[in-house]
């Protein structure tokens, strides 16, 4: 239970990915919301700052929603060069300031060796994760372990957090930032429009850019705009949609600001298991996902209106393939058309 006192201080250590991150807002939110007086801080990787804060957040406020801090911690960069002066130099600094905080809790959400060592830095109190963590080495590092029943990851984080809170917290939509910039930018795109999301992290969840541009085709004949969304990498996916959906879907390279502040205005996002269509779901925006490795029950779209296409004999699999899934490969673009037309029409 927490200490009897005014603000308490609380540490959420969810360092990545985009997709995780998304799925630990909601847990984050409902602690926010129950306990508006306490200070939160977030650790996470440079890349996913935005996803907690917009560039000119200096406070709590709509630009930077539920922490009142975040660390910048680059654990990743770190790793590749563990001895240089940099990285040292940079450890001390981050080391300086999680215990500046005096955190009386830091609740560890990514369930890794590398954040739970980090956890420990802020020299808290109570070290909080799950029992069976994702690196199963890292709840040897927790004081208190929480045996999640969830199925989805979402429900598992708030389970987590209910430990924290010492009270069960509802399922609450995440609160995402307000960028105004990126407002502006975003509303110069105008409406209506469909982000579709080609790039999957890695080739067994890519669906073929050709079926994509294929969906694109028949969505601009209902009377949409096409934005295809190229992310850090996957630039060359975006581009293949375009060119082979005819020029009716635009690619769009756009920082993760602009991207928020665009799916804020999406009448419909379509993709893979993947960071830009979590947050979509996290916007409350209707999505279709097209699955195939991985499972929709554990980390597909959660609340609001959806729909998962997925074969019944996809099989659960995390390993790094190149070629597409087998059972993506029987998901047909006439299938997603239809229910993407489903949801456009706000059909049940």
């Amino acid at each position: 239970m927490p200490d009897k006192k005014e603000q308490y201080r609380v540490l959420v250590m969810r360092l990545s990915a985009m997709g995780d991150i998304l799925h630990a807002l909601p847990a984050v939110t409902a602690l926010r919301e129950a306990h508006p007086e306490w200070r939160i801080g977030w650790a996470v990787e440079p890349q996913w700052k935005p996803l907690l804060a917009a560039e000119s957040a200096t406070e709590r406020g709509p630009a930077m929603p539920l922490a009142d801090r975040v660390h910048v911690i680059p654990a990743r960069r770190w790793a590749r060069a563990p001895l240089s002066a940099k990285t040292l130099r940079e450890v001390r600094q981050a080391r300086r300031e999680l215990r500046e905080e005096q955190y009386d809790a830091c609740v560890d959400l990514q369930g890794a060796v590398r954040s739970a060592v980090i956890a420990k830095w802020a020299r808290a109190k109570r070290l909080i994760g799950e029992d069976n963590p994702r690196e199963w080495v890292a709840r040897w590092f927790f004081s208190e372990r929480v045996m999640t029943r969830g199925v989805h990851v979402i429900e598992q984080a708030i389970e987590v957090m209910n430990a924290v809170a010492g009270e069960v917290l509802p399922v609450r939509e995440p609160l995402l930032p307000v960028d105004p910039a990126a407002e502006c930018e975003a509303d110069a795109l105008g409406a209506p429009f469909v982000l579709i999301h080609p790039g999957a992290g890695w080739g067994a969840k890519r669906w073929p850019t050709d079926r994509y541009a294929a969906v694109a085709r028949a969505l601009h004949d209902l009377g949409y705009g096409v934005v295809v969304n190229a992310g850090p990498g996957e630039e060359s996916l975006a581009d293949e949609v375009a060119a082979q959906s005819g020029g009716y879907a635009m690619p769009l390279r756009s920082s993760i600001s602009v991207l928020i502040a665009m799916t804020r205005r999406a009448a419909l996002a379509i993709g893979g298991d993947t960071g830009p269509l979590h947050l979509a779901s996290a916007l409350g925006r209707p999505v279709v996902g097209i699955y195939g490795p991985t499972d929709p029950a554990r980390n597909g779209p959660f609340g609001g209106r959806f729909e998962v296409l997925r074969h019944p004999e996809s099989k659960r699999d995390h390993s790094r393939h190149a070629a597409p899934e087998a059972g993506l490969l029987t998901i047909t673009p006439d299938a997603v058309i239809q229910a993407a037309t489903r949801l456009l029409r706000g059909e049940p």
